[in-house]
Parts: structure tokens; sequence; C-alpha cells
């Protein structure tokens, strides 16, 4: 199959049998050559790749990975991979069908998907002449040797600045990064499958032998269930532990922000470093000053040991508490339990099997919980001189707009939640995350969601301008949900990211490109701006949108949408939902 990300309500309308819609990607091939081998790891592979394509290099597009190097790669491995292909936009990732595959369906379980695959593997896989001649097949082809490639780490605050880990040291002293590592932390959907567990917990045992113990705070987070269950019978729990660790519970934990780091500090800029897939300021510890930066599970567990950014455990020694230089020996690993996983605690409740007679019931004081109201349809007029709610600058993401940590409490309640928006969207005219100005009023340097909450009030709409890029990350809902029911009504970048786009769709919001990105520009902070021809508004026709100057000039603007007849409904019933009912 295809593995396509969506947002919520694509989720739940698909679920309720109603059809999906994508627009149709291009295909960028990668050919894989060679074999892994010493440090080196599948997480490497995407991080190399995150630098190469960028976080926007891949939307709209499907990477296919082929080639001999990719029989190499473990079925985790390969899930590791394709996981973080969200980092780089693309509409999804996907792997031929091989033996390694089948063995990981086979001890999850599922032999009889194993089997069937095998008997139609002829149908997993790219035909012969894909393989003969990829050129005529791929819109692009990145060409990989892993026999070559070096261990990578990626960010600070973003996963495609990227560089081999050799080259780090020199990085971090001409950019000035501290270096001194607050916390290590491994595990996470991306990177906590049996191999990587294993190929850790061989370099936390060499270090252990040599008498080291984690220099910093060390964080283990199991993927599942059977992984935890399965990393204490084979021991890799106690040595975790012996070395200093701790080991978190079986959910996204410090990954989605539900950290409280012990020694942050307000202001202060610190390093992390990670195995998880995204690194985005505040994303981790809740605090935007934080250096995160992302690398394999077992270069973090090195990391850990030597409690300091610049350490490269492929070429340098750590010294023991009575002198001794130590050089880690390459991790060994095994793609798969010998013993089978061990098992756990089943987590699935079924459904009723009639649903009729159960009723919600939501306390009217509740603070985690909200019924939804529909959102109002638009009113069949143009959008006439609504004030800039806010213009953001550089990367915004979800995790910008609608903030994890101590919010994600308030995911049942839309109201609650919706005090969070653009906490940490940097404002373009001022630099400063999160506040702006009421351009009815005139006071400055309030919160985001204060001045829309003040707009709606008054039944005035507002507008968002942003980067490129718009709303890259996860597909957090909350991020389109919150400015739809504070009152924006469009929201006009350079570029978006996939899913987020849809989910201002979803939710009735005009998701809207420049025609031309210089026009960017143009748009100044006590500006008031027109969407106008709505009545005409149809796929692939422009939008004009007025800009009116607060001295009175007009100025006129082109710009885009990639709505379908169907998505040009939901705008016009107020929402998705609307549309269905």
């Amino acid at each position: 199959m295809l593995a396509i990300g969506v947002g919520g309500a694509d989720a739940g309308e698909v679920m309720a049998g109603l059809p999906w819609e994508v627009l149709h990607p291009q295909l960028i091939g990668v050919r894989l050559t060679g074999r892994l081998n010493g440090w080196t790891s599948p997480k490497d592979v995407i991080l190399y790749l995150c630098g190469l394509l960028t976080v926007k290099g891949g939307t709209n597009k499907i990477l296919e990975y082929f080639g001999p190097g990719a029989e190499t790669i473990s079925a985790t491995g390969k899930g590791t991979i394709t996981n973080m292909g969200a980092e780089l936009g693309a509409t999804t990732s996907i792997f031929p069908f091989d033996q390694k595959m089948a063995d990981y369906l086979k001890l999850t379980d599922r032999e009889d998907i194993a089997e069937l695959a095998q008997a139609h593997r002829d149908m997993l896989v790219a035909d012969p002449e894909v393989y003969q001649n990829p050129e005529r097949f791929y819109d692009q082809i990145v060409e990989i040797d892993l026999s070559t490639l070096e261990p990578y780490v990626v960010g600070p605050h973003t996963p495609d600045l990227a560089r081999p880990i050799s080259k780090l040291a020199d990085e971090a002293q001409e950019k000035g990064y501290p270096v001194e590592l607050k916390a290590a932390l491994i595990g996470s959907c991306t990177n906590s499958s049996y191999e990587d567990i294993s190929r850790s917990a061989h370099v936390a045992k060499q270090g252990l032998e040599a008498g080291l113990k984690a220099k910093t705070a060390f964080l283990v987070t199991p993927g599942s269930e059977r992984i935890f269950h399965t990393m204490k019978r084979d021991g890799f729990l106690e040595t975790f532990e012996r070395m200093g660790a701790t080991v978190l519970a079986n959910a996204c934990g410090p990954c989605i922000g539900q950290w409280k780091r012990a020694d942050a500090v307000k202001g202060r800029a610190d390093s992390i470093v990670s195995s998880f897939n995204r690194n985005f300021p505040g994303r981790n510890d809740g605090l935007s000053e934080t250096l995160s930066f992302l690398a394999s599970p077992e270069i973090v567990t090195a990391y850990a040991f030597a409690g300091d950014l610049r350490f490269d455990p492929v070429h340098h020694t750590l010294k023991t508490s009575d002198g001794k230089e130590v050089k880690f020996q390459p991790p060994q690993g095994e793609e798969l339990p010998r013993n089978g996983f061990a098992t756990g605690e089943e987590g699935y409740v079924p459904p009723a099997e009639d649903g009729e007679e159960l009723a919600v019931e939501i306390p009217p004081n509740s603070e985690r919980l909200q019924l939804l109201e529909p959102f109002p349809p638009w009113d069949g007029n143009d959008f006439e001189k609504l004030p800039l709610l806010i213009k953001t600058k550089g990367k915004t993401t979800t995790d910008h707009i609608s903030p994890a940590g101590p919010w994600l409490k308030f995911r049942g309640h839309l109201d609650k939640i919706s005090d969070n928006m653009f906490l940490g969207a940097t404002n373009a005219f001022s630099n400063e995350p999160g506040k702006g100005i009421d351009v009815l009023t005139g006071e400055r340097g309030l919160p985001i969601a204060q001045i829309a909450r003040r707009y709606k009030a008054q039944g005035v709409g507002s507008v968002v301008v942003g980067d490129e890029n718009y709303g890259e990350g996860s597909s957090r809902e909350h991020a389109a949900m919150s400015p739809r029911y504070l009152g924006v009504k469009a929201v006009i970048t350079k570029s978006f990211a996939r899913i987020h786009e849809t989910n201002l769709k979803k939710q009735g919001i005009l998701p809207l490109t420049f025609a031309n990105p210089a026009d960017y520009d143009q748009i100044e902070e006590e500006d008031r701006i027109s969407i106008v021809g709505l009545r005409e508004l149809a796929p692939g026709k422009p939008v004009t949108v007025i800009i009116h100057k607060k001295d009175g000039r007009e100025v006129t603007i082109q710009t885009n949408h990639s709505m379908t007849e169907q998505q040009i409904q939901w705008f016009k019933a107020g929402s998705a939902l609307n549309a269905l009912s």
C-alpha cells in the first residue's frame, strides 16, 4: 500500500465512506547502492536526504527507494527512513517488498500477510524496466552509496540543517552552539525498534565496561508495549539504567513536548540531542531557545557518555575517571530478536457493536472537553478590508501556530487550546514571537489570540500572512481549527506544507499563495486586506487581493489556490463537516 499522512478530518471522512483527494504527486527515485557499515544506520539515510532535499523538497512528491542497497536495510530501518519522509514534505515514501519485510511480518504474528505478499511479490516491486532505465520513470533521481555514507547530525531548529558528525565540532565553534549537552534522548516512534535499541545497548555496555556513566540526562522512550517488554527481557533496560538512563512510558513524551526539562532556564540557549524526527524551536521542552539536534540512537547514546556536542564517537576517544582513553567500537545489534518479541498487555478496546445507545456526556465546567459547534457558512460576500492578524517570518510550523507541551491537555477543548494560537510564530514586524498589534485600538504587544478574540467579539474577521512552507511538521489540526474559531478568514503565504493546507480547506479558511512571492514584502503591519471575486471562485482561477494602505493607497496583487470544486463547496458551507451534514 501507499500509506499517506492526512489530517484528522480527512481520516474521519474516509472512515465514514467519503472520497479523499490528493494532488497527483511526482516521483523521486532514491537509488541505494552498497551496504551500511560501522556507525552508519538507516537514520543517516534520511538525515542526509533532509539536508539534500530540504524540508520542502518532497512536497507533492513520492520518494521511492530502489537499488541493491535497499534490500540490505532491515524492515524497521526502512520504517525509520519512511517515517521521516514527512520532514521532507513528501506525500509518502515506499520501499519494494523484500525478504526482510517478510521476516518482520512473520515475527510479529502476521505470517498470513507475509505469505500473501510473497505469493504476489511481482506486484509489490517495480517493473524490471524501471530498474533498467529509472531516468524514464522518475522525475528526479538521488544516488546514495550506503558504504560511504557517514553518520549525520541535523539541527538545530530544523531537520534540514545537516552535516556529517565529523564536521559538527568545527561548525559548533564557528556558530557558537552551546557544546554542553543538557539531555540525550532515544526512542520515539521513529527510532525504537529492536535493532535501534540493541545497537544502542551495545554502545552502553562498552561505556559501562570502561567505567563510564552518562554525563547528561539520558532518557529512553520505548516505542511500544512489545518493545518495552522485549527490552526488559533481553537485559537492555538494565543496561540503560546502569548507565544512568531514565526509561519513560511508551508514549510520545518529549518528542511532542510532554517534557518539563528540570534544568531548563527560560531565555538561556541549551543544546539537547535526540533520535526523534522533529526539532523545531520549543518542540521538545517548550523553550524556543533550546537547540535541538537529531542523530541516530546509537550516536545519541555515545553523546550521553560524552555530554559534549563536539564528540565524534567514530574518530574520538573519551577519558575514564582514572585517565584512560576509551574508543567505542562500532555498534552491533540484531535486526530482530532471536527469541521473538515479548508480549505485554493488549491496549485495544473494541467499539460497541451497536453505538446507537451510547451518549457522550461532558460536564458543563470541563476544561478538557468541549462539544464542537458548526462554524458559520460563508455569507456570499467578498472579504472587505480585514485587518492583518499576524505576518509571520521564517519557519512557521504547526508547533509555532499551536504549541504542544502543557497545551496538549486542552486538545479536546477548542476554546481553551485556542489561547495558544501563534504563540511561537515570529511577528515579521517586531521579531517578537506570539505578539502583535490590535489595529482597532492601536495597542501593541498583545498575544495574537487575545487580538483575534477582540476582533471576533466585534464581528471582524482577519487575515494571516506567512512565509515559505507554512504549516510544516505535525498535522496538528488545531493549527487550522483555532484560527478558524477565532475569526481568521484567509491565510496567504509564499507556499504551504501539504497537510496543513488541506486542514485549512477542511475548516473553511481560504489558503492562498502569492502569485509573485515578492508580494509578501508588500504587506505592512496596519494594512487592511480585501479578497474579492469570491462568488467566481473556481479551480485554477487566480484570486484578486487588494491591500489598503494606512495612507489611503491601494495595491492590487494576484494570488493562487489549489482548491478543487469539492473543496470550494467546503469553503462556501463553512467547513467540510458542514458540507457533509
